[in-house]
């Protein structure tokens, strides 16, 4: 099946009262497969849009939030409570409801696959058929988080949008391979202006605060343990967050993942090249 692509539909829906904002790319043809994407920490739906636009030419719908404090979602006004795993789960939830959506795939980059592997071991339990997990694992390494913190809780500010992408393809780096125009497209779809003008990432610095308020997070050995669908874990070659040793284990436990490493890349894979998409759709259609 090879049919055009339409342009993904921009839509709200109110979430745990939370205004959440997602792409929702709808196949030409209905009633096939669906998938949630979900994108990584400091990040936006908007990431997914290589693979969504992929999928979706060979028929499936494929929706791509933004979290609560990304992208165009609400900032959250409790975000002590709220920036954190269970109640993103919640959301989840909520927006798949409200869709009428009974059965679905996840595909979750960094943060978003911890959201699928709470998701599949609780509130969704039992909907999501299959799982992909991109360089993300029940245990993160402690120095990758640190530096993950480091930039995402004081998100510089530019004067211009050139030298926020350069920002972005240095912090960015380890996606591995984008072209000129995905790095500009990266830039312009998690942008926005600052009351003096100049442009930052487009995201609540306090969406950080799930570290300090809810340190245990991403241990996540017993979630992964409850699982009981299938999982596939891509892990960046080069990354500093989801180690060897732990992808190795998550080849034992629980769901037993199937794991293949990504050359020339490190946290995390963009999810943007033919040999990539190849990866998730095979596996998503159960080969």
């Amino acid at each position: 099946m090879n049919l055009a692509t339409p342009e993904p539909r921009s839509r709200y829906l109110v979430c745990e009262g939370r205004e959440i904002h997602f792409t929702d790319w709808v196949p030409a043809q209905a009633g096939g497969p669906v998938v949630i994407a979900w994108h990584g920490l400091a990040r936006t739906g908007r990431d997914m849009d290589p693979l969504a636009a992929h999928l979706c030419a060979q028929g499936w719908r494929v929706i791509c939030p933004d979290t609560l404090g990304r992208g165009l979602s609400q900032w959250s006004p409790k975000p002590q409570e709220e920036y954190c795993l269970s109640f993103y789960a919640r959301l989840a939830r909520s927006l798949v409801d409200q869709l009428g959506l009974q059965r679905f795939h996840w595909v979750g980059t960094s943060m978003g696959g911890a959201i699928g592997m709470v998701c599949a071991a609780g509130p969704l339990q039992g909907r999501i058929e299959r799982l992909v997990l991109n360089d993300i694992g029940p245990q993160l390494a402690a120095p990758a988080v640190a530096r993950i913190r480091a930039y995402a809780g004081n998100p510089p500010a530019f004067g211009t949008v050139h030298e926020l992408e350069q920002f972005f393809r240095t912090v960015y780096k380890p996606y591995g391979y984008l072209p000129d125009a995905q790095w500009r497209q990266l830039t312009e779809s998690s942008l926005r202006r600052l009351p003096d003008g100049r442009v930052t990432p487009h995201y609540d610095p306090a969406m950080v605060q799930q570290f300090e308020h809810h340190p245990q997070d991403y241990e996540l050995w017993p979630t992964f343990d409850r699982i009981e669908v299938p999982v596939l874990c891509l892990r960046g070659a080069e990354s500093d967050l989801l180690l060897a040793d732990t992808a190795e284990a998550m080849r034992d436990r629980g769901p037993r993942a199937l794991v293949v490493t990504i050359p020339g890349c490190g946290h995390a894979p963009a999810l943007n090249v033919p040999d990539q998409f190849d990866l998730v759709q095979r596996f998503l259609s159960g080969h």
